[in-house]
């Protein structure tokens, strides 16, 4: 997902990078800045070079606005690293324009352009840039609720890529499918439950009805467990396996 832009970046590691790992995206972000970015001073850095204290997100939410990412701080890592990126290799490539601007593109040729032209690989026959596929990424994006706020088509698909990884593996559906099994609830006002006794406060009696409601369900979850458990014995004790070799007859 990020091999290309490291790449670009002259990254040590470009295939070993998770977004994933916390540890791993800290030391990313201090590298990005350290070495590319330098969007703080070199004494300015120390919050963010910190990246065993509490306090490190923090630092991490103030340079995305001190850089004025456009995206929500609590987005999920894999956007915000890759937008980091991004800005990286813009700087990158203000600072060595003439560099770039000197590089001959070539068409690949012979076996290689077959392999380029002739790819079993569906996604590489997709035209990104075609009106076509943009209409139906931000149909997708709308049945999945992501909110487009970004034209770049492709921060769009790794935002609707994400989603669908982290809400539609076999974990995430099984663990929605259990959830929805569960008996609904059903809503009580408040002022509808007895308390049993009167404080002379109207808050204070609010704050013990809910308490009591609290404890009642605790009570109800207790019960069920207690349920559960004499389920069990009754299963064990209504078919019990004797030894005939241990009866006596008279004394």
């Amino acid at each position: 997902m990020f091999r290309r832009k490291l790449l670009a970046l002259d990254h040590h590691q470009p295939d070993a990078f998770d977004a994933k790992d916390e540890q791993q995206f800290r030391n990313m972000i201090v590298w990005l800045e350290d070495q590319k970015i330098r969007h703080y001073r070199v004494e300015d850095r120390e919050h963010l070079r910190n990246t065993e204290s509490r306090e490190w997100p923090k630092a991490f939410v103030q340079y995305l606005e001190d850089l004025g990412c456009p995206y929500p701080t609590d987005d999920p890592p894999e956007v915000l690293v890759d937008w980091v990126l991004g800005t990286a290799v813009r700087l990158e490539y203000g600072d060595n324009v003439a560099i770039y601007q000197s590089v001959n593109i070539s068409q690949p040729s012979g076996a290689s352009a077959d392999a380029a032209t002739s790819s079993e690989n569906p996604l590489d026959k997709f035209d990104y840039d075609s009106e076509e596929f943009k209409v139906g990424l931000m149909k997708a994006a709308e049945l999945l609720k992501i909110s487009p706020r970004s034209n770049d088509t492709l921060t769009m698909l790794k935002a609707v890529s994400t989603v669908i990884s982290n809400r539609m593996s076999k974990e995430a559906i099984a663990h929605a499918t259990l959830q929805a099994a569960k008996p609904e609830g059903y809503s009580i006002a408040l002022d509808d439950v007895v308390l049993g006794f009167d404080t002379g406060d109207h808050v204070t009696n609010q704050a013990a009805r809910i308490l009591r409601l609290l404890h009642i369900h605790d009570l109800r979850e207790l019960q069920t467990k207690i349920n559960e458990a004499i389920v069990v014995v009754q299963s064990i004790t209504a078919n019990p396996k004797t030894d005939s070799r241990l009866g006596q007859v008279g004394r």
